[in-house]
């Protein structure tokens, strides 16, 4: 069966729920009858990547350089703390992955999404939705940065 454009997209949400469940800390999940489960909301920014126009399924050098410098432009960004989950769709569909962020804007979220190779070179796309759900849902903790520099330099 293959779902289309917002049934996916629905789906994409509901197991980004289910993910936000599964994170919090064992404590929030454990059956509690006699206390009711309390834990903070906020809001985060999620990006789906599609194919764009200068998608192409062939593995060339340059295609393979471009994926490279993707993927090292994920590991930079989730340094800063503001990339908190990142990944790739295992379908084969125009709905390639998603980004998860953790910023003070939509605006602050569209600017990392344009630091991305693929995007600037059309081969990605991306859509951002506010997404609402449970305070603290990173997979690991934001590196500090080492002394003396600013994590968001050459930006």
């Amino acid at each position: 069966m293959s779902l289309r454009g917002g049934a996916r997209r629905g789906l994409s949400v509901l197991a980004l729920g289910a993910v936000a469940v599964l994170a919090l800390p064992a404590a929030a999940r454990a059956d509690q009858p006699s206390e009711p489960r309390q834990y903070e909301m906020t809001t985060y920014y999620v990006g789906f990547l599609y194919r764009g126009p200068a998608w192409t399924p062939e593995v060339t050098p340059e295609t393979q350089a471009l994926q490279q410098a993707h993927l090292e432009n994920i590991g930079r960004l989730a340094a800063t703390g503001k990339l908190i989950l990142a990944g790739p769709f295992s379908d084969d569909t125009k709905l390639r992955g998603m980004f998860v962020f953790q910023v003070a804007s939509m605006e602050e979220a569209k600017a990392l999404c344009d630091t991305d190779p693929a995007v600037k070179a059309g081969r990605l796309t991306v859509e951002l939705h506010p997404w609402f759900s449970a305070k603290g849902i990173r997979i690991d903790p934001p590196k500090p940065a080492p002394a003396g520099k600013d994590s968001d330099a050459g930006r």
